[in-house]
């Protein structure tokens, strides 16, 4: 990973989503209390829901007196409302409702106790292995932990998996019933700031800091980033705000090798050509840091020699790129064009050299 940025954040994972390029790995894999960051599984969970077709954005739910009772940041539900899914996504995502949280948890599994589970089971199908849950809102309890990598998986999901509903999380006001004024604005502090910013939720606990999950959208890039453990919501924006600005500025996104472009040529066994050419089967775009463009390198890896028939486009090896700082990118190699199997002729010439080079081999060194 990069190193020439230094966050004063305890954990931060960023991430460029084009290239799938991890541009920062600071204790990712660290299991830490993710505050309100967590209501994304929550979210996530009920976005599935929505998908399935198990609820509309119109069905209602109930809210219990335990839901009616949490504290904390809320959007001031009542055990007389009916909310409906679109009120309580919202209520989720802008107002980070604890209580919309627990009503959601409630409405999909019938206790919190077994949502939380759910979303446990769920998270390790989707490759979040450090992620363990105990309630739906990331109120403090013992054991209720992600990292900031899981958190970038799951952002990623939110923002790929569910462009229908992925909008909501750029919204800044939010105000159910017109209860919750002073609770109504979105708390993600890049969101005014033209930076591109488009989600995706903060969190503060005591214990776990000030945090944020966002990502942003410039030209063709998207970034997705997790921060934890900022001391205040002046250093949580600052150092946001900064991770955005690293991001964009000192990387580009290059186009290294062209489709169909000839990287390499390999030794045909017993084929009407004697080699053919090595090439990727798609554009070769990658993020390179703006600093050490003309520093990448390059190997070309394969088996051969390839014996013929062979078929253009098949897989036959990787392109394996060198970038400071980065991790290696691998691209599959393919073959450019036909090699017919040679004929009676070629394929007796082969086998006559084949003959030769083993027995000069096999001769005692003089």
């Amino acid at each position: 990973m990069v190193q020439a940025f230094e966050t004063r954040a305890t954990a931060a994972w960023v991430y460029d989503v084009s290239t799938e390029t991890v541009l920062m790995d600071k204790n990712a894999d660290l299991a830490l209390p993710p505050a309100s960051m967590s209501k994304l599984m929550t979210i996530n969970m009920l976005f599935e829901a929505l998908r399935d077709g198990r609820v509309t954005m119109e069905t209602a739910f109930p809210v219990s007196a335990r839901a009616a009772a949490m504290g904390g940041s809320t959007m001031f539900l009542q055990e007389s409302d009916r909310p409906t899914v679109s009120d309580l996504i919202h209520g989720m995502i802008v107002n980070s409702g604890n209580d919309a949280c627990v009503a959601v948890a409630e409405g999909l599994a019938g206790t919190e106790e077994a949502f939380a589970d759910q979303m446990t089971a769920r998270a390790r199908a989707l490759g979040m292995q450090h992620s363990v849950f105990r309630n739906a809102s990331g109120w403090p309890a013992v054991g209720h932990v992600m990292s900031m990598r899981d958190l970038g998986i799951l952002s990623k999901r939110l923002i790929v998996d569910f462009p229908e509903f992925y909008p909501i999380f750029a919204e800044t006001t939010f105000d159910y019933k017109g209860r919750a004024p002073a609770n109504a604005n979105n708390r993600n502090p890049l969101l005014a700031l033209g930076v591109g910013a488009d989600g995706l939720k903060t969190g503060h606990t005591s214990e776990a800091g000030y945090g944020l999950a966002g990502s942003a959208a410039q030209g063709n890039r998207r970034v997705i980033f997790v921060i934890t453990g900022l001391a205040s919501e002046r250093e949580r924006a600052e150092e946001a705000e900064r991770i955005v600005s690293w991001a964009f500025r000192q990387f580009a996104e290059k186009t290294l090798v062209k489709a169909g472009q000839r990287v390499a040529e390999a030794p045909v066994w017993m084929g009407a050509a004697d080699s053919v050419g090595l090439v990727p089967a798609a554009d070769v775009r990658l993020l390179v840091p703006a600093l050490v463009q003309e520093n990448a390198t390059a190997e070309v890896i394969y088996t051969g020699p390839l014996k013929a028939p062979l078929t253009a486009g098949t897989p036959v090896g990787e392109m394996i790129i060198h970038i400071p700082d980065l991790p290696d990118a691998r691209v599959p190699l393919v073959v450019e064009a036909d090699v017919a199997k040679g004929g009676f002729g070629k394929r007796l010439l082969t086998a006559v050299d084949a003959l030769r080079a083993r027995y000069l081999d096999e001769q005692p060194a003089s």
